[in-house]
Formats: C-alpha cells, sequence, structure tokens
C-alpha cells in the first residue's frame, strides 16, 4: 500500500499502471515545469487520503515520454485515470486543492 505519489519508468508503466488492481492516477510531469509543482501538493494528499485505494503514480516526460506520447499527451501537467482497463485523461491539470 501506497501514502505517497510513485514514480513510474516506462518499462513499469504497464505492470503498475495498466494491470493496478485499484484505480490509478498518473500524473505527467517534468521537474522544470511550474504547474506541475502546484499540482504536486494535492496529488500527495490524495496518495495520503486514499491510500490503498487509488495509486497515485508519477511519470516525467523528460526522462520516459514513451507512454506519453501513447496517450497523445501535449502538455504537463497532465493527469490520466485508469480503472478497471479504461483510461480517461484531463488535460491541464491546474487547479486549487479544495
Amino acid at each position: 500500500m501506497y501514502n505517497e505519489p510513485i514514480h513510474v519508468s516506462d518499462e513499469a508503466f504497464e505492470k503498475v499502471v495498466l494491470q493496478s488492481s485499484i484505480p490509478v492516477i498518473v500524473d505527467f510531469w517534468a521537474p522544470w515545469c511550474g504547474p506541475c509543482k502546484m499540482v504536486a501538493p494535492v496529488l500527495e494528499q490524495i496518495a495520503q487520503d486514499y491510500a490503498g485505494k487509488v495509486l497515485v503514480a508519477k511519470v516525467n516526460t523528460d526522462d520516459h515520454p514513451e507512454w506519453a506520447m501513447h496517450f497523445g499527451v501535449q502538455g504537463i501537467p497532465t493527469l490520466l485515470f485508469v480503472a478497471h482497463g479504461r483510461s480517461w485523461i484531463a488535460s491541464s491539470a491546474q487547479c486549487p486543492s479544495p
């Protein structure tokens, strides 16, 4: 059980994200991205609040671009939601914490 976001490589993406038994929020990000840094605390809180129910995965698109290209990510931060073999993309994840 993870209570914080985990970093996922291109090589591990299929097993960790696509084959997960619980829903996954994937954060496509990069270290230089200001808006990505704004989203990070919200995702950290989600990982803590929903540990064991939702997995928060982070993919650094500079180091691991394969799955970002696969899902057509054109800007970051971009969130991908994966559950029950389906995926949904939410572009531009800039939003304040409730």
